[in-house]
């Protein structure tokens, strides 16, 4: 009788209620980037790269020569953890700081070759990442999502 009892408190006790914690938009947003980040960490193991600096990379291959502030402030990563990102994605020979054209004082931020070989391989690792989450949500499901995430999201 006593066993029983216990067996029933610790099966309760694996699967707490979590129904309202379900019912949070924050909780649930938190649950759900987790899950997609983990899919994304794994997929950009190939390519060695965490999915922040993915972004920079990104901004950078889509808007050669901007600089480091304009960068970081699109991104919303603060200056002094953004010079520590461009300081590793140079020394792994991905960007390039030259002087800026507009501001010598300030660095504009390129690919090198090697960093657009990289972004290349990491951005078909994106896509699949990207397919997974979309059959996840099904059809019309990222139309739909994404909406209401950059709702929340604009300020």
């Amino acid at each position: 009788m006593m066993e029983s009892r216990y067996c029933t408190e610790l099966a309760q006790l694996e699967r707490p209620n979590m129904d309202s914690l379900r019912g949070s938009i924050g909780y649930a947003l938190r649950r759900a980037q987790l899950s997609a980040f983990e899919d994304l960490i794994h997929a950009l193991e190939e390519v060695d790269l965490r999915p922040a600096y993915f972004t920079v990379l990104y901004v950078i291959s889509e808007n050669p020569g901007l600089n480091q502030s304009e960068i970081s402030t699109a991104l919303g990563i603060q200056r002094t953890n953004f010079v520590t990102m461009v300081d590793n994605l140079e020394s792994q020979g991905l960007i390039v700081r030259q002087p800026a054209k507009r501001d010598r004082r300030s660095h504009a931020l390129h690919l090198t070759i090697k960093g657009t070989a990289v972004f290349n391989r990491a951005r078909d690792l994106h896509d699949e990442h990207e397919a997974r989450l979309m059959e996840k949500l099904g059809s019309n499901g990222r139309e739909q999502l994404l909406p209401l995430l950059w709702r929340i999201a604009d300020e």
